[in-house]
């Protein structure tokens, strides 16, 4: 009796050895910008992983997998098209810039010694 792991998707196998961007949207048939690609390229993929981080594929067919990847990539294309990598904050880098800062304890000169 074989408990192998069900067979990933071969589109899964494709974006996990996409060496660019570029790849990703020629992959999923995405049409893209080149300008806004350029500009927030990490910040894109970081957010589609964010959001198929929820996905179970499991069950899906190669072309309902290769939908659903299509859509995701579409939607965090779209979600930087309509605002910056800045305002979208998907880095931890990014959002530690803008967390108050902690208050630091001030000690009175009186009470040194």
């Amino acid at each position: 009796m074989s408990t192998s792991a069900p067979a990933q998707p071969e589109i899964l196998k494709k974006l996990n050895t996409a060496a660019s961007a570029e790849e990703f949207f020629q992959l999923l048939g995405v049409d893209y910008d080149i300008k806004v690609v350029n500009v927030a390229r990490l910040h894109i993929l970081r957010r589609m992983g964010q959001y198929l981080v929820s996905e179970d594929f499991s069950a899906m067919s190669e072309e309902a997998v290769t939908a659903r990847c299509k859509d995701v990539l579409a939607k965090a294309y779209a979600d930087f098209v309509a605002s910056s990598p800045i305002d979208e904050r998907v880095f931890k880098v990014l959002k530690d810039a803008v967390k108050p800062k902690p208050q630091q304890p001030m000690v009175q000169l009186t009470t040194l010694k």
